[in-house]
């Protein structure tokens, strides 16, 4: 009688040690964990994070921290950080955060257009990834890969297709790089190429013309129409004569991009610069901006006409007034000068 005790006794400490165990387990993995009112929030887990790190961030988010931490020790994530974006949902345990956090990284959108240099585009892409603008900046810049793959100082911002992509948020800048090398020959397929030729014309040729076109009207019906001047213009043997270069070789000499200019006076006509399309002939030796892919295919299809000279049209704000002859130019020039001195525009 006195062992069955001692054994029934045995027993009973073995099932409240096992139901003890079970729930410590139940509430370390499976009780709900999150500490939040909306629906979901999102950690940014950099890839040289430790758990230290993640704890830290995943704090506000949590009821019970410790909970958490014990969950990752024993499902070895602790040891095993991965960086991304994750989400976690309102209402999640400890097993299902630390799932998340393992396998649901999260792609991120990226975007980017009209950025005038290099610099400034790794700034704008600094916002939307990990990667830092400097690592960027290095990676743009850097004149092997450039070399490599047939781009130069002048022209290098001409690899950048400009649009919304899809990015892991851990992206490196040498993975952006590649990426946007791989968007850039999609780009230019069998097509788009056999365009640029029939306009006698390189790649890296249609996308400084095209980045003129971008800067002269932010109209994207018009676009077909002046890039067809323009190329008027070059089929005649005539200085292309844009505004926009003059403004784009005035901000590349004084280093400073974010320099407005309203009116381009006939001082600013004789900087000595390859950019200056009022004293050199044919294109620019690189893009003075990131075009959009209207700009680029307007100068491959091109609209037809025989016009060479055009001037904003006031009447019409955003369109211009086009014109075959000199004549006409003038007096359709005429308006405009009106225009800007009456609004007292002198720079």
């Amino acid at each position: 009688m006195y062992i069955k005790k001692i054994l029934l006794a045995i027993l009973l400490l073995g099932l409240i040690a096992g139901g003890v165990f079970a729930y410590m387990v139940y509430n370390t993995f499976f009780t709900p964990n999150t500490n939040f009112n909306n629906e979901e929030a999102f950690v940014y887990i950099g890839s040289n994070d430790s758990f230290a790190d993640v704890k830290e961030q995943m704090a506000p988010l949590l009821h019970n921290v410790e909970a958490f931490q014990k969950a990752a020790e024993r499902k070895g994530y602790a040891s095993n950080i991965k960086g991304g974006k994750y989400r976690i949902s309102k209402g999640m345990n400890n097993n299902d955060i630390i799932n998340n956090l393992r396998v649901n990284n999260i792609p991120v959108k990226v975007s980017f257009n009209n950025q005038e240099s290099t610099a400034s585009l790794a700034g704008r892409i600094a916002e939307q990834i990990e990667a830092d603008s400097l690592s960027l900046l290095i990676s743009f810049n850097d004149s092997e890969f450039l070399q490599q793959n047939g781009f130069n100082e002048d022209n290098k911002l001409s690899l950048f297709i400009p649009n919304s992509y899809e990015f892991f948020w851990n992206t490196s800048a040498e993975q952006f790089r590649e990426r946007m090398l791989k968007e850039y020959k999609r780009f230019w397929n069998a097509d788009r190429i056999a365009k640029a030729k029939a306009q006698n014309m390189t790649p890296n040729e249609v996308v400084a013309l095209a980045s003129i076109v971008q800067k002269e009207t932010a109209k994207v019906d018009e676009r077909p129409k002046v890039a067809g001047l323009y190329l008027n213009r070059l089929r005649n043997g005539m200085l292309l004569q844009a505004d926009p270069t003059v403004i784009y070789a005035i901000k590349k000499e004084t280093g400073n991009f974010d320099t407005i200019i309203k009116r381009v006076l006939y001082k600013d006509l004789e900087i000595n610069s390859p950019y200056n399309t009022y004293k050199n002939t044919g294109v620019p030796p690189g893009p003075i901006t990131m075009p959009d892919i209207s700009s680029v295919d307007a100068i491959l299809n091109p609209e037809t006409h025989r016009y060479l000279y055009m001037v904003a049209n006031v009447e019409n704000f955003g369109y211009h007034m086009f014109a075959e002859d000199m004549a006409q130019h003038n007096r359709n020039k005429e308006q405009y000068i009106r225009w800007l001195n009456k609004q007292k525009i002198n720079r």
